[in-house]
């Protein structure tokens, strides 16, 4: 009986803080139209646009390239054994540029740019900082949260097209320094295989990566337990939903993008 109660109190926990995540995040997104056509408000803006996106470069293009050259290294040894290396250009490409770029970039920016925006709002709550705003007549929804949520979302897809180029690079030289794969065949085979589709298809589920990370991580910020612990406690929480919440998403608009793809080719064919 017991154990039925506690599963009980957990499920209606769950239930409430998904209703209080998803008023936290209507009234922050109700912020943005009315506030992004304000020039005061770049002033907030471009602040995150340097620690979200500059800073990021550097670590997102390494991880890309070491994500290229682990793939281009499993993919030589399968196709060395059928005889057929230039199918290594396609393989690298395509998985980089669909899969493992937006899903590493995007956990690569909860660790690193989530982790930071729940530390940095979490201390603000426990320090009563945000009180004080709200006190002071200023909404710390449009002055701390829509600014970072506009960041993120504007700024995660050409972080992912730097992870995937670097990506590409990474497997490009791998396959061609050391296990000697011809690079006008690795090319070729890549450009004929490789559509527009497949370059946009990270970048777009990756808007909706930059919009989850922002949301749960400040979030999480904002309803933190008082104290250094509950801090990071805060910040170890949001890694964590962020990296499911990216897994979820990363299916769900994977279907979703393969049914837009396998239509459109259905209507060019019967055109």
């Amino acid at each position: 009986m017991n154990a039925l109660a506690l599963l009980g109190q957990y499920t209606t926990d769950c239930l409430s803080g998904f209703g209080d995540f998803c008023r936290f995040s209507g009234r922050s997104l109700a912020w943005i139209p009315r506030s992004i056509y304000r020039a005061r408000y770049l002033r907030l803006l471009m602040p995150q646009f340097y620690d979200i996106g500059t800073k990021s470069i550097p670590v997102l293009m390494v991880t890309g390239a070491f994500v290229g050259m682990v793939l281009a290294v499993q993919a030589v040894t399968q196709f060395k054994a059928i005889g057929y290396l230039g199918g290594v250009g396609p393989v690298v490409s395509q998985s980089v540029l669909r899969e493992l770029g937006p899903v590493l970039a995007a956990v690569m920016l909860a660790g690193r740019v989530g982790g930071g925006l729940t530390a940095e709002l979490g201390t603000m709550r426990v320090t009563e900082q945000i009180e004080a705003m709200t006190v002071m007549g200023a909404d710390p929804l449009r002055t701390l949260v829509a600014p970072r949520f506009l960041a993120c979302v504007l700024l995660i897809p050409m972080l992912v097209l730097y992870t995937s180029f670097m990506g590409i690079v990474g497997g490009y030289a791998i396959s061609v320094t050391i296990y000697h794969v011809d690079s006008a065949s690795f090319w070729r085979y890549a450009t004929q295989q490789v559509s527009l589709f497949d370059i946009f298809y990270g970048p777009i589920k990756s808007l909706f990566f930059g919009g989850t990370i922002a949301l749960i991580c400040c979030y999480k910020g904002f309803r933190c337990s008082p104290g250094a612990a509950g801090v990071g406690r805060a910040c170890t929480q949001a890694f964590v939903a962020c990296c499911l919440a990216i897994l979820t998403l990363d299916l769900f608009l994977g279907m979703f993008l393969n049914a837009i793809q396998e239509l459109y080719f259905g209507v060019e064919m019967l055109l």
